[in-house]
């Protein structure tokens, strides 16, 4: 894939007036944005993500074209279940709802920039050692049977990191925000607020979702334009979809179990296209296997299926729950009358 240079500025350009656009015309006035302010812009940022596609599609073919819907749909996938660690860390620091758009912007700022630095990373081992992919591959393997014993238990209690309690230690912090303040001078004494550790706790948060998310769609495209970009649409959107679904991530109980899916699926597909490109001398004398490689095709309609089952088994059995609930209660309301 042929990707000029003006084109990867041109590009960077605009993701970075989409990110001007959020902190200017959004987190400037801290307010709780509403279901439908939430809706419309989670609306458009999608809708920027499927025209990109749309244009890759056009100008390079229907392969990078569904490479990269693809990837972008696992990254979606991958940063929903990011958003039920975010719920516990709002929650833990009792960030006022106000401001949890600007804590959640920082957040996917420092995000972005380390998934780039991950990215330009992968890339240049996958250029120089193909061996790599015995390592992605295993790494989601492992990572889905970690996704499948987790299941659907996100109700855990955040725990801080030892960079935060670091950060503790070290430095003077206020009890209380101050408004949006990160730091503030009490007494002619500089203090970092609780606002500017819940933003390190989201940054370090999101470290380990980019170990997760990398490999993933590494496994997808090794086009670094097709990772970057992918990666780059699917956190944009993130802040809003954060408020449009808050309500709705408790119901998703089966997401953890779809996600294992699709990452094993894809730690498979790594391992068999390291099989077939392999040049390990310890491993059939350094000749490339004659294995099956799994098509984009083939590996968009199974996401597609496997999150649309996820789902509505998830939506299902809530409401299978909740009639359940709202029977044991009425059985309990005519005992006690």
């Amino acid at each position: 894939m042929d990707v000029p240079v003006w084109v990867w500025i041109v590009t960077v350009g605009i993701i970075v007036a989409m990110l001007a656009v959020d902190y200017i015309g959004h987190v400037k006035t801290p307010h709780a944005p509403t279901l439908r302010e939430s809706a419309w812009w989670s609306a458009g940022y999608v809708a920027v993500a499927l025209v990109f596609g749309g244009i890759v599609w056009a100008v390079w073919g229907p392969t990078y074209g569904g490479e990269y819907f693809a990837g972008y749909v696992t990254e979606k996938s991958l940063s929903i279940d990011n958003l039920f660690v975010f719920v516990l860390i709002m929650a833990s620091f009792n960030v006022p709802r106000k401001y949890q758009q600007k804590v959640l912007l920082v957040g996917i700022t420092v995000a972005l920039i380390l998934r780039t630095i991950f990215i330009f990373a992968g890339a240049a081992l996958i250029e120089n050692f193909s061996w790599i992919f015995y390592i992605f591959g295993a790494f989601l393997l492992y990572t889905a049977w970690a996704q499948i014993r987790s299941g659907a238990d996100h109700d855990g209690e955040y725990k801080e990191n030892a960079v935060l309690r670091w950060v503790r230690r070290v430095f003077p912090t206020t009890d209380d925000y101050v408004g949006d303040k990160l730091t503030t001078k009490i007494d002619g004494k500089r203090y970092i607020t609780p606002m500017l550790i819940v933003m390190l706790a989201i940054g370090s948060a999101d470290v380990l979702f980019a170990v997760d998310s990398i490999p993933a769609i590494f496994g997808l495209t090794q086009e670094t334009y097709l990772v970057f970009t992918a990666n780059a649409f699917s956190l944009l959107g993130l802040r809003q979809l954060f408020f449009l679904i808050d309500g709705l991530l408790d119901r998703l109980v089966y997401l953890a179990y779809g996600l294992a899916a699709i990452l094993a699926f894809i730690g498979l597909k790594l391992i068999l296209h390291a099989l077939h490109t392999n040049e390990l001398p310890f491993i059939n004398g350094g000749e490339h296997f004659d294995v099956p490689e799994i098509s984009t095709a083939f590996s968009l309609t199974y996401i597609g299926v496997v999150l649309l089952i996820t789902t509505v088994l998830s939506l299902w059995k809530d409401s299978r729950d909740k009639k359940k609930f709202a029977a044991a209660q009425s059985s309990s309301d005519d005992t006690e009358a």
